[in-house]
């Protein structure tokens, strides 16, 4: 089934100083709540998440620069830059302090947003994925299975190009801990968006700006968080390492595992894992 939020979310466009147009969309009523998601996906993963948390919270949920229905700028791809573009967001809609709850690329920029806006953030939920140059970042790009951080660039697009399934699956794939998940119509779906004119190379362009991140976690991290943070790894997937992660760049941070998970947990577990954020969202009513 081809995921889908709300048809009650409103949708809009912003444009950031930043320079890129990013579409969002929002809906429920009380404390707001953003949702950053991740790559090989759009906003639209978050379906699950958002029709639970719209019963309580204003639910904010953008496509990240350069994916979905968002623009496809020629640079900016780099995490500090896309904070700014999130928070740009967050100010156009009327809003100030939030909560994050983000996965796979979308945790880096909101640990860069956390990082940057540290007084304007309540609580972060952070999903399956590490964070440039925050240990144990240097063991875990040496995994073979992360073969696509390093694959990007003019001769990467080309190879994609018309063969963006192909390229999607083997992600999906390799870190699914249920061969089923995402479903086909997901992938279909999926597959269309990154197809678009444009969007493969924004794509590569998030990891190719990995070398920025890195050096601006460097600065970040010296400065801890210390809103509380939830880390969550898939059972199958990152497991108790994204407490690892965090517990390096953060005071006050919760673990918890989702059974039976890969790496996709919307897809593969929706019920627990939205019964996590819930709960630790909840601490803040």
């Amino acid at each position: 089934m081809q995921p889908s939020l709300p048809p009650t979310f409103v949708p809009q466009t912003v444009s950031t100083p930043e320079g890129a147009e990013i579409f969002v969309r929002s809906g429920g009523s009380g404390p707001v709540v953003v949702l950053l998601h991740g790559y090989a996906e759009t906003s639209d993963s978050w379906a699950p998440l958002a029709a639970d948390l719209m019963k309580s919270y204003t639910v904010v949920v953008p496509d990240l620069r350069g994916i979905g229905r968002s623009s496809h700028p020629p640079g900016g791809y780099d995490k500090k830059t896309q904070a700014a573009d999130i928070r740009s967001v967050v100010v156009a809609l009327g809003h100030d302090r939030i909560s994050l709850v983000s996965h796979d690329i979308g945790i880096m920029v909101a640990y860069a947003y956390a990082a940057r806006y540290p007084d304007k953030v309540e609580r972060l939920v952070v999903m399956d994925a590490p964070i440039p140059g925050i240990a144990p970042w240097d063991e875990i790009v040496r995994n073979p299975s992360l073969w696509h951080f390093s694959f990007h660039g003019p001769d990467a697009e080309r190879l994609v190009a018309g063969r963006e399934r192909i390229y999607l699956d083997r992600i999906w794939n390799d870190f699914t801990g249920d061969p089923t998940k995402p479903d086909e119509a997901t992938r279909a779906y999926y597959a269309a968006q990154y197809a678009k004119p444009g969007a493969m190379r924004a794509g590569f362009a998030q990891f190719t700006a990995f070398s920025q991140d890195v050096k601006d976690n460097e600065i970040f991290q010296q400065t801890k968080l210390t809103m509380p943070v939830l880390a969550i790894g898939g059972e199958k997937s990152f497991g108790t390492t994204e407490a690892v992660v965090m517990r390096n760049v953060a005071l006050d941070v919760t673990e918890a595992v989702v059974p039976g998970a890969g790496h996709w947990l919307m897809e593969e577990n929706p019920s627990a894992t939205v019964t996590l954020i819930r709960d630790f969202l909840k601490l803040q009513l």
